[in-house]
């Protein structure tokens, strides 16, 4: 919560979203264990794959573009936080750690596991109360979520919460929390679980030219961002 509302300030830059991409291949996400290449060219790998499947869902190409640009904590500029603040899978607070999260049994090692409030099913929160209403620990997700919903992009719902939640793996690789989505979260995660396998399996050795692509990514940043955004 408090690296929320540090980071909700947006007053660590102000750039375009191609910028951020660029920006962007200066990091890398220890936690990627199939990834060689300069992070835009698997933000490029997932989008274009995407493009070729869903070709008239546009606002789904530039999702995938920008998913993981929240990654740019990692450099100096942004706080140069550390990669477990900033990468690999979040999971929701408040409410009792499913054993479907990664590494579980190191939770008995947080202070929260030991408090009553948060150590049933709903913890502090009501069954179907929306995942909007859900404290998630902080991550790349997240920061690129406010960016985006701060800065007044028109992108879709599904597309936000693509990208709040893609690291959310307890929720789409084993079903864990459904109890806590409502019927908002249920349609947005369809579209989540579409996004996911291009996420996953769509890094390959073939490289995107970027600057054939460059142009047409362009013109969907134009369409649902501002030129210039705070960070």
């Amino acid at each position: 919560m408090r690296m929320r509302e540090e980071y909700g300030k947006l007053d660590k830059a102000v750039m375009s979203i191609w910028e951020c991409c660029e920006l962007l291949n200066d990091v890398v996400d220890d936690s990627d264990p199939d990834l060689d290449e300069p992070q835009i060219q698997h933000l490029l790998q997932s989008a274009e794959a995407i493009r070729k499947d869903y070709p008239n869902e546009d606002w789904l190409h530039l999702t995938a573009l920008i998913h993981d640009l929240g990654k740019v904590l990692l450099l100096p500029q942004f706080g140069h936080l550390p990669q477990w603040a900033v990468v690999g899978d979040t999971f929701p607070l408040g409410c009792a750690f499913d054993e479907s999260n990664v590494h579980h049994k190191y939770f008995t090692d947080n202070p929260d596991f030991k408090n009553p409030a948060y150590s049933t099913k709903n913890g502090i929160y009501k069954e179907g109360c929306g995942l909007d209403n859900v404290v998630i620990s902080w991550g790349h997700d997240d920061y690129m979520y406010l960016v985006a919903k701060e800065n007044g992009t028109t992108l879709p719902h599904a597309a936000l919460f693509i990208i709040r939640y893609h690291s959310l793996y307890p929720l789409h690789k084993a079903g864990a929390y459904k109890h806590l989505m409502n019927k908002e979260d249920e349609e947005d995660l369809k579209w989540l679980n579409i996004f996911n396998k291009y996420d996953l399996y769509s890094k390959s050795k073939v490289l995107v030219d970027v600057d054939e692509v460059k142009p047409y990514y362009q013109s969907l940043i134009k369409k649902y961002f501002t030129e210039k955004l705070r960070w």
